[in-house]
């Protein structure tokens, strides 16, 4: 079974692998249903969803029905302000017919100017703390891609005490010497304040090629081969601390799980640099490319 440890101060022992739970927002119930199953067997108890990821909280409405009390629920909001996240927030409630969600995040909030209308007086921020304090949520939380989301999320960890973050961490990611020393300013922050870290992007191979065919999951091409697989999940899981969010891509949930159900080996520098090359490996956010996704 999946390792579980204290998410943050929150008092909550997650699985250090949390079901990303985007990889439902497209697909069937049955698909779905599927999925969930092999999460509960994987004994991951820790979901997470966002407003914006198609029908995914419905498609989790039914699970949460049965299973509500034995998961720490999270969802996103990327709303700004505090009539739209609040509004958004109720919504994701009805949609998953919960009354509560453990944790409410802001998506994605990296862009200067949506950053400082959400942290504003009549910001995001504003409604989230009236729910917790409306007992809506237990915790709030920050999400972010790109290049600049560490740096951006220790400036958000300045402006309020946020109980989580969010941000890509990967071998390719670090790879990036800018990248890397904020993330590392980050992780250590956090470790000092009892904040919780969760990492996406883990088994990313790169963006789709424009020459490539087949079926797509996920805006990006993860990694398939099982091997390299398992030394990307334990790239991040062989760090104290990191919790790693699932794929998009549900045909690799079956390999992520396996690998963090395991002994957790930290791949050598040599290994992860081989696969590099083995694999075409490159960054999903670097300087000249895209920050959204």
């Amino acid at each position: 079974m999946i390792k579980r440890v204290e998410f943050g101060s929150t008092g909550h022992a997650s699985s250090r692998v949390i079901f990303g739970a985007a990889a439902l927002g497209w697909i069937d119930a049955a698909r779905a249903e599927s999925a969930l199953e092999q999460i509960a067997s994987a004994d991951v108890n820790h979901i997470d969803v966002a407003a914006s990821y198609g029908d995914a909280e419905l498609r989790l409405a039914p699970w949460l029905a049965e299973h509500r009390s034995s998961v720490f629920l999270a969802t996103k909001t990327g709303e700004r302000s505090a009539t739209g996240a609040g509004d958004e927030l109720r919504r994701s409630l009805e949609r998953m017919q919960v009354d509560h969600v453990d944790l409410i995040q802001m998506h994605n909030l990296v862009d200067e100017s949506e950053w400082t209308q959400a942290l504003r007086p009549g910001g995001a921020l504003e409604a989230l703390v009236a729910a917790r304090d409306e007992g809506l949520t237990r915790f709030i939380g920050v999400t972010g891609h790109g290049t600049r989301v560490a740096a951006m999320h220790l400036r958000s960890l300045e402006e309020f005490a946020f109980d989580s973050v969010l941000l890509p961490c990967n071998h390719s990611m670090l790879a990036q010497s800018e990248y890397a020393a904020d993330f590392e300013k980050l992780v250590a922050t956090c470790r000092e304040r009892g904040v919780a870290v969760q990492t996406i992007k883990a088994v990313a191979r790169r963006r789709w090629q424009e020459n490539e065919t087949g079926p797509r999951h996920s805006w990006y091409e993860p990694l398939r081969d099982p091997d390299a697989v398992a030394r990307a999940v334990h790239f991040v899981l062989g760090r104290p601390g990191l919790f790693l969010n699932t794929t998009m891509d549900l045909s690799v949930l079956p390999l992520v799980l396996a690998a963090a159900s395991g002994q957790v080996k930290p791949p050598s520098s040599e290994a992860m640099e081989s696969d590099t090359r083995q694999f075409s490996v490159e960054p999903l956010f670097a300087p000249g490319l895209a920050e959204g996704i």
